[in-house]
């Protein structure tokens, strides 16, 4: 009984080791045929990791929660926007934009001009020193005329040289009005 068992325990053995050759190198052609099958994948392009810091131009301190505005463009064209705010230290990072790409970036913060400018991404890695400063004062085109007209005073009237009645010094007729010739008899 017991050559019997050895016997058909070689029979299994030798069958279990033609069974592994043959499916040996079928397993290796499965693996080479499920690199070469499917869709190519293409790597995405090397990114460069983007470090802004926003402070005040005075004082030099970090202005918390400013909007920082990025506009990839890539060969002129606008990929798109994406915006961040600022932490505490006035700092907010980005790594997205492809390393060649240009970006346009804006900081918006509440109380200070906006801030605007387009770098060109060359780098892996750039650090970006944004300076914000206080917003100056209006220029308006009635303030210069005003202060013309009075000789460079300027005491929120009209002046003596602009009419009151806005036709002009003279009267229609040509004679000059009668409130800037000698009294009536």
């Amino acid at each position: 009984m017991m050559s019997m068992f050895i016997r058909s325990l070689s029979r299994f053995s030798i069958f279990a080791v033609a069974l592994a050759i043959m499916a040996g190198p079928v397993s290796l052609h499965a693996g080479q045929r499920e690199h070469h099958r499917g869709r190519k994948v293409k790597p995405p392009p090397p990114v460069s990791r983007i470090h802004v810091t926003v402070l005040r131009n005075d004082a030099g301190t970090p202005i918390p929660r400013a909007a920082v505005v990025f506009q990839d463009i890539e060969h002129g064209k606008n990929r798109g926007s994406m915006e961040l705010k600022t932490n505490v230290d006035g700092v907010a990072e980005l790594s997205v934009i492809p390393i060649g790409d240009d970006v346009l970036l804006q900081v918006i913060a509440k109380g200070y001009q906006t801030f605007g400018r387009q770098y060109s991404v060359t780098k892996p890695e750039m650090t970006l020193d944004i300076k914000l400063k206080l917003p100056g004062e209006q220029y308006s085109i009635y303030d210069n005329q005003e202060k013309a007209d009075n000789g460079g005073e300027n005491n929120g009237g009209p002046s003596a040289n602009q009419p009151q009645n806005g036709s002009g010094s003279h009267s229609p007729g040509g004679s000059q009005d009668q409130s800037s010739s000698s009294p009536n008899p």
